[in-house]
């Protein structure tokens, strides 16, 4: 997923000092820059050697080819020519190596931070606050968490989800199933409605179209290995990653664009490094659902921009109709992934935890992944001496977990759950999910103390999604 590399050639009017600028604002190497720049140069130098190689080679051979004809001795020129094949294949041998090499780097630098994200390295105590929507309810003694209500109403089994698939998992059952689907075709029909394609994707890709989406520490932290038919796949951690790749290798025509698609998916992470965190119900889960929000558009920075802010207008506008207060968070330069110029967070409430966890991420990601893909647009003009790349951004709709979690919590009354107006005729017209058996949680335990426990390192709650 890299920069384009001509950004790096102040020679052919790049802006190396605004890539350096960009990677001191995330807070990640500005000497990684200069290495990029010298490999380039190198393998400019040696490009040009090759080159002039291969230039020798054939005057010599035009020059055998003469003597032959005239019938004249040239076994030294002969010997000459096998000389510079063998200089010109030990040349283009270590120019392989150092493109390769030079791809790997520029792969590491980040897209270039727009100039509204907050510059830190503390998510917790500077991201900013854009605005809020709602009135957050009050916590109250009384007041359950999401894992026991949706417990008591009968919606998931743990245990024996443990025993089946080991840790964080878990079965939905009965109205846990009947929400978790709600929410799926609740998010299907709002975008709909948006002119939004429906996109179901592949629930695994092949390991170098992965590569173009995610970035290294992805495959560690993040990304599920399936082998068993000779090549290895990675299970997707969310529908941006297949949906990237839907128009791969494709020259799109801009009175196309933009492209509007709703991904609908199972999504699967390992949370690899979030141990101990969110580790009650199904929060932070290694297998869920989600309704995603993916646009393409013309590559224009005013352009993606627009699609920027029309994508958060559109999950706010869905979590108003749900009913969920919420603050939308401008998260710091930081903590952005390497594709994103800027990522907006939409924080809904959660009166259990006392605190606004996310649920929604949006980003633009500009050309950053389209370069990768190779999905350009418009149509090459005179005089043009750089591709057109498309701009490509994504936006969390409903991660149908966290928005189950977040409505239990939010439409609690004594005696059960009150199910939003908008998603009853999604229950079957199922106004009311009432208690159907007691807490789980140890009698001697406050419920205030199992709050406190659940929500450790959460009430700033800026959790990294992409």
């Amino acid at each position: 997923m890299p920069l384009d590399i001509n950004l790096f050639r102040d020679y052919n009017g790049g802006e190396p000092e605004k890539i350096r600028d960009s990677q001191k604002r995330r807070f990640a190497s500005v000497e990684l820059v200069d290495e990029i720049i010298a490999l380039d140069a190198e393998w400019r130098n040696l490009t040009g050697n090759i080159d002039k190689l291969k230039k020798e080679r054939n005057r010599i051979q035009k020059e055998v080819a003469t003597k032959k004809k005239a019938k004249e001795q040239c076994d030294d020129l002969i010997a000459e020519i096998g000389k510079i094949g063998i200089s010109v294949n030990e040349s283009e041998a270590q120019l392989k190596e150092i493109k390769i090499n030079l791809n790997k780097k520029v792969g590491l630098v980040g897209n270039i931070v727009d100039d509204s994200v907050p510059i830190s390295n503390d998510e917790d105590a500077d991201n900013r606050v854009e605005r809020t929507w709602g009135v957050p309810r009050l916590p109250t003694p009384e007041l359950l968490n999401h894992h026991d209500l949706l417990w008591r109403i009968g919606g998931y089994e743990p245990e024996r989800g443990v025993a089946v698939a080991g840790h964080r998992a878990y079965f939905l059952k009965d109205v846990g199933v009947m929400l978790n689907q709600a929410f799926i075709n609740y998010g299907i029909s709002f975008l709909r409605k948006r002119k939004y394609t429906i996109l179901q994707p592949p629930y695994f890709m092949k390991k170098d179209v992965m590569a173009g989406v995610a970035q290294l520490e992805q495959f560690d932290e993040e990304l599920y290995k399936v082998t068993g038919d000779g090549d290895d796949k990675y299970l997707i951690a969310t529908s941006e990653q297949p949906i990237c790749g839907y128009h791969k290798d494709e020259w799109m025509n801009e009175s196309e664009l933009p492209l509007r698609y709703c991904g609908v998916s199972t999504c699967f992470r390992k949370e690899a490094g979030k141990h101990g965190k969110d580790t009650w119900g199904i929060f932070r889960v290694h297998q869920f659902e989600k309704v995603e929000q993916f646009v393409i558009c013309e590559g224009d920075i005013t352009e993606s921009q627009k699609m920027h802010e029309e994508m958060i207008a559109a999950a706010e506008e869905f979590y108003q109709s749900l009913g969920f207060p919420y603050q939308v968070i401008n998260i710091v330069s930081g903590a952005l992934n390497n594709a994103a110029i800027k990522k907006l967070d939409l924080e809904c409430w959660f009166p259990g935890y006392n605190a606004y966890r996310e649920l929604v991420s949006c980003s633009n990601c500009t050309d950053y992944q389209s370069r990768s893909m190779e999905i350009r647009s418009g149509r090459k003009k005179l005089g043009d001496t750089q591709k057109k790349y498309v701009h490509m951004l994504n936006a969390t709709l409903c991660a149908t977990g966290r928005a189950i979690c977040c409505l239990l919590e939010t439409y609690q009354e004594p005696n059960g759950v009150r199910v939003p107006e908008v998603l009853v005729p999604f229950m079957g017209g199922m106004d009311f999910l009432p208690f159907v058996r007691d807490s789980k949680l140890p009698d001697k335990v406050p419920v205030e103390t199992v709050f406190k426990k659940a929500s450790i390192s959460s009430n700033n709650s800026n959790d990294k999604k992409k």
